[in-house]
């Protein structure tokens, strides 16, 4: 059973459309569309479950994608609120980071110093759970670390100010992630200009790269398009020198690899499919030269040709290859890149793309598969949530079962 009229994003597609003085008919031949099929949409038919479609109705109707997707979502039972209960205490110490960062006069520690060794262990510990996609753990650590290293920043000089400059990128870092799949982009963007902040005071180009990434994936969850390929290719641009040396460095290699991911997922959501596999094929050569083995953890990238395969997943259902998608990276096992996060993204694209297939007993199955290694993360993607609501409608009697579990653990009945 889907969402009540008054939730689903076709209903917000329909006041979106309405607020821009558009009929059913012009809004549905910019999509390329019917207007039986936009008609559908509005009434919870027809799904909406590529960010491209999404993208475009937001850009027509000027409005914003995540209201569009209704984030962020409350779930109430098995602790699905958990995560969302620290952002608060997360949106208090990251504010006092920038006014810290700034040189603002008058600000003073909140607390006693702690030993930078201590620091170090909650950021790694931020970094297993990122990795994890255990959502309520980075949430639940991310306040008290970023507010311990405000303290070291005010009272730290010459080394060790330097590290804790460096841990703050990295924390600030994982909070863009957390909060961008929790459904919190504005402050995700100050997230990551905050640790755009602290990585040029840092004054080094591989850590300016890191954030870039993360700039872009603020920028992709609010479907800012033509500002993601820009920012990467301004990355690019600084990263060249070290990446086309004649021994370059893995992590130059590794990063540009990771910017080239970004802009392929741009294209393919603006419908650019020629520059979205050049890019997917950019990216496959620098893990080629990496080779099968290197996964780049410390840059949270988790680079490498499994995570190349993760991104043509999701390049192949947004530009309707999903074929293409699935077998365009071979020899390869999403199974073996070390981090949960990348290998449940790729299952949720791969369900996605089995959906499209018209394999929806698998889809469900693989998608089941996925919440059950990471549930928080899965009830909170938007396009898992999608899918789940277009199984539903059309039924898959095969997994009836497992399909109502997923409907019922998404919230998506009231």
């Amino acid at each position: 059973m889907p969402e009540g009229m008054d939730t689903h994003i076709g209903a917000r597609v329909k006041v979106a459309r309405i607020a821009k003085g558009l009929t059913q008919e012009e809004l549905a031949g910019f999509l390329g569309r019917t207007e039986n099929w936009m008609y559908g949409v509005e009434a919870g038919r027809n799904p909406l479950d590529r960010y491209s479609l999404i993208t475009a109705i937001a850009e027509h109707c000027d409005v914003d994608v995540v209201w569009l997707l209704g984030q962020p979502y409350r779930l109430q039972r098995n602790g699905g609120n958990v995560a969302h209960s620290h952002i608060p205490a997360m949106r208090t110490s990251m504010r006092r980071s920038g006014l810290i960062l700034s040189g603002h006069p008058g600000l003073k520690p909140q607390g006693i110093p702690v030993p930078l060794t201590d620091m170090r262990a909650k950021s790694r510990q931020a970094n297993v759970a990122r990795q994890n996609a255990d959502l309520p753990k980075v949430a639940t650590l991310l306040p008290g670390l970023i507010e311990d290293l405000n303290t070291a920043l005010l009272v730290c000089e010459g080394n060790d100010r330097a590290e804790a400059l460096r841990l703050l990128v990295d924390a600030a870092r994982t909070a863009r992630m957390v909060l961008n799949q929790l459904g919190y982009p504005d402050f995700a963007w100050s997230s990551a200009e905050v640790a755009a902040t602290a990585a040029t005071q840092l004054d080094d180009p591989l850590v300016k790269a890191q954030v870039a990434w993360d700039r872009c994936g603020a920028l992709l969850h609010q479907a800012s398009l033509p500002e993601t390929v820009a920012v990467a290719e301004a990355a690019l641009s600084d990263l060249e020198t070290l990446a086309s040396a004649r021994q370059p460095t893995n992590e130059a290699l590794s990063l540009r690899g990771a910017l080239h991911l970004r802009c392929a997922v741009a294209h393919a959501r603006g419908i650019r499919t020629e520059d979205a596999w050049s890019r997917i094929d950019a990216a496959l050569e620098d893990a080629d030269r990496l080779g099968p083995e290197w996964y780049d953890l410390d840059a949270h990238t988790v680079f490498g040709r499994g995570t190349v395969a993760v991104h043509a997943a999701e390049v192949g259902v947004e530009i309707n290859e999903p074929d293409a998608g699935l077998s365009k990276v071979r020899d390869v096992s999403v199974d073996d890149v070390p981090s949960k996060e990348r290998q449940i993204h790729y299952q949720i694209d791969k369900a996605r793309a089995l959906e499209r297939m018209n394999r929806l007993p698998s889809a469900v199955t693989t998608l089941k598969q996925a919440a059950s290694a990471a549930p928080f993360y899965v009830h909170a993607d938007p396009m898992a949530r999608a899918l789940v609501r277009n199984l539903a409608a059309v039924g898959v009697p095969s997994q009836a079962t497992v399909l109502s579990s997923l409907v019922r653990s998404m919230e998506l009945v009231h």
